[in-house]
């Protein structure tokens, strides 16, 4: 995530690190973000995305990228929001996840996302 808001902060574009409290007792914040928003825990975090992102892109990461999307997978399909969602699928990194979630659809305990603004990007 560094690197990224880094790199767009230089391109001229604004960036918002959407902190929680946790990162900045580990003193991982004013490292990359000119703007930053400290927040009490991922909860509140994931709300001040909705609140102010235009849309959402999820980047290779563990259980937090993983609780995130699918939040917002959940929150698109409620139609709580209408942002866009892409998944940077670098080096087929969420290839096995892709193929559990056609699986779960063909077994009929979730229904598709085609309906959903929700790309998957090589």
């Amino acid at each position: 995530m560094g690197c990224v808001s880094t790199a767009a902060a230089v391109h001229g574009r604004r960036v918002l690190g959407i902190i929680p409290s946790a990162f900045t007792e580990k003193n991982l914040i004013g490292k990359t973000c000119r703007k930053e928003l400290k927040v009490a825990n991922m909860h509140e975090r994931l709300l001040k995305m909705m609140e102010f992102g235009d849309a959402f892109v999820a980047l290779l990461g563990g259980f937090g990228t993983l609780e995130e999307l699918f939040q917002i997978v959940s929150w698109a399909q409620l139609n709580i929001h209408k942002k866009p969602i892409d998944m940077l699928n670098v080096n087929g990194f969420f290839g096995s996840l892709l193929s559990f979630l056609d699986h779960a659809v063909e077994q009929k305990f979730m229904v598709s996302m085609t309906n959903l603004d929700f790309y998957f990007n090589c």
